[in-house]
């Protein structure tokens, strides 16, 4: 393809583009990049123009095209992917004490995950090498996006996928009228397989990471956050792209759970083109999580080891994160984290399946398990200090909350009602029954006040509150107000700001303890003061716990709630 080669990580041999890509002709390695000429040789000048381009195109990953490896417009197999929204994590931000998180919302793709990009590049590719037939190996989002859009293309796929997919997944790769194979086995046993079927009917095998058109793919992820962070940043609105109205921007850290490594390869590869058009100035760190149950790279990277350790037999219940044996990609992502700095960490799965719901409890945002890793791994990363409060941050969001994982939320998570007989009822009974009715599904005895300043505050821990569905929340915005609420309704707990206008924290607790009514209603301190020992020792005894604003997790509050609160 004119203007596009294809680079040999061994040897840096250089040969033109074609799809598919082969085996380097010097050395056999199959692991290549693209090479744009225009990108190597226009520099600043070509940076001007294509922002120029930019600003007059739409709102989809094709608007990157330049920078793509497909040749011919008419190849292009779209669904309308790409540009989707970068997302301020405003109150887990004010949990974490961290304002300037943001999510990568990749659940809106047009099949719900990021391997939607991976598709359109790779099918496109397909498309104009003339394949008809194709093979690929999955544990569930990928054969799900590549059977939508072979389905377009008019490619046949055979998809391979771990017995241990739910059904639900399968269900939608056969709907769209791909051939399932479910291999009773590892995912790294469902890929052998699938390439000795594709070796025996000559049919064309995609090589995922290895593959030019996979990493091109998730480069685009970095053009899109460093354009929608200059917006942001500028305060303009971030869905509409804007192409030189601001100055791009990378983030300070990059975050994703991996299980090949594909997605913070392509990522880095998209920030590093970036850099060299001048468009940001400087490349973000990485952190990367695994489950703990399989984790072959964070293993081998906590002992500065450049190859993985495999694990054979994994034990997790993510299974889109299973990949035992990482191979090579492993030892990019080591080469490219020892460049940049970061990371690569373990996350027990009970850490994830926490993090999924604080996650959708805080911000509204229902995740799949593997991006929840990701978010654990942040709550890790923060508290251990690693990253720091003034950075900025971007999670790979890459898919959407499935119902068939029960383990999500279990069964108990509805209440029943029946509604009133009103054939055989009076009015007026019916009409009680009905309020009985109603009263009994809202079963909340605890009574909690907070006593607040910030609006924000407030608005967090109400939300930690709410999220869990048993308490009745009173509010109170200053000291004076609080005090009055605290002495009409006389709650079982109150959650308490020190520094207030008018009467501050010390007074309340003061005045409680000074009451005889409210003498032993538990106090729970949460507050963004650094307190002296003075002030430390005017609340000792007197309140059930002290937490710091911006430093504490859901979990840590109801923890405390749970132990403060008396037991009904």
């Amino acid at each position: 393809m004119e203007g596009i080669e294809v680079e040999c990580r061994t040897c840096q041999g250089r040969r033109p583009l074609t799809h598919p890509s082969p085996a380097c002709p010097t050395c056999g390695d199959q692991w290549a990049e693209a090479r744009y000429r225009w990108l190597e040789t226009g520099g600043r000048d070509s940076a001007a123009f294509w922002t120029d381009c930019l600003s007059r195109r739409g709102a989809s990953l094709w608007r990157y095209r330049e920078l793509l490896p497909i040749a011919h417009p008419e190849n292009i197999v779209t669904l309308g992917e790409g540009w989707t929204p970068l997302l301020r994590a405003h109150n887990l931000g004010l949990m974490l004490g961290h304002p300037h998180i943001y999510i990568k919302d990749e659940r809106q793709g047009p099949t719900g995950s990021f391997k939607d990009r991976q598709a359109a590049i790779a099918v496109s590719a397909m498309k104009e090498a003339g394949i008809t037939e194709a093979v690929v190996a999955s544990t569930g989002n990928v054969a799900i996006a590549y059977s939508a859009y072979c389905a377009r293309a008019g490619i046949k796929l055979w998809a391979f996928v771990t017995s241990s997919v739910p059904a639900d997944k399968m269900r939608e790769v056969a709907l769209y009228g791909s051939e399932v194979i479910k291999v009773a086995g590892t995912y790294d046993q469902a890929k052998q397989i699938a390439a000795e079927f594709a070796a025996s009917k000559n049919l064309f095998l995609d090589r995922g990471i290895k593959a030019i058109a996979a990493k091109e793919a998730m480069k685009t992820i970095a053009f899109e956050t460093a354009e929608q962070l200059g917006c942001l940043l500028a305060g303009d609105d971030p869905t509409i792209p804007h192409g030189n109205r601001h100055p791009w921007r990378a983030p300070d850290w990059y975050l994703q759970a991996v299980s090949g490594g594909l997605g913070p390869v392509g990522v880095v590869k998209g920030f590093s083109e970036l850099h060299t058009l001048g468009l940001v100035n400087r490349l973000p760190q990485l952190a990367c999580f695994q489950s703990s149950g399989c984790a072959p790279m964070a293993h081998a990277f906590q002992k500065g080891q450049r190859q993985a350790e495999d694990v054979l037999h994994p034990l997790t219940d993510i299974t889109t994160l299973a990949t035992g044996i990482p191979g090579e990609a492993y030892e990019r992502l080591f080469d490219l984290i020892q460049e940049l700095g970061g990371l690569i960490e373990a996350i027990p799965d009970a850490d994830t399946f926490h993090a999924l719901h604080t996650v959708a409890k805080m911000d509204g945002i229902s995740v799949e398990p593997a991006t929840a890793v990701a978010f654990a791994g942040l709550f890790k990363l923060i508290r251990e200090g690693k990253i720091a409060p003034h950075e900025l941050v971007v999670i790979n969001c890459s898919g959407h909350t499935f119902p068939v994982e029960k383990h999500i939320i279990g069964d108990q998570y509805t209440r029943n009602m029946a509604p009133v007989n009103g054939q055989d009822t009076p009015v007026n009974g019916r009409e009680e029954g009905l309020l009985t009715a109603l009263e009994e599904l809202d079963n909340r005895v605890q009574r909690i006040a907070i006593v607040e300043d910030n609006p924000d505050a407030t608005r967090l821990i109400r939300r930690i509150l709410q999220a869990q569905g048993d308490f009745l929340i009173d509010e109170a915005n200053n000291g004076l107000d609080g005090l009055r609420l605290i002495q009409q309704v006389r709650p079982n707990l109150v959650i308490l700001d020190l520094m207030m206008p008018g009467l501050d924290g010390f007074g309340i607790v003061e005045a409680m303890k000074a009451t005889p009514a409210l003498h032993e209603i538990p106090i729970i301190v949460v507050t963004a003061k650094e307190l002296s020992a003075i002030e430390r020792q005017r609340l000792d005894g007197k309140i059930k716990a002290l937490l710091q604003k911006g430093s504490f997790l859901d979990s840590d509050l109801l923890s405390d709630i749970k132990q403060a609160l008396p037991q009904t």
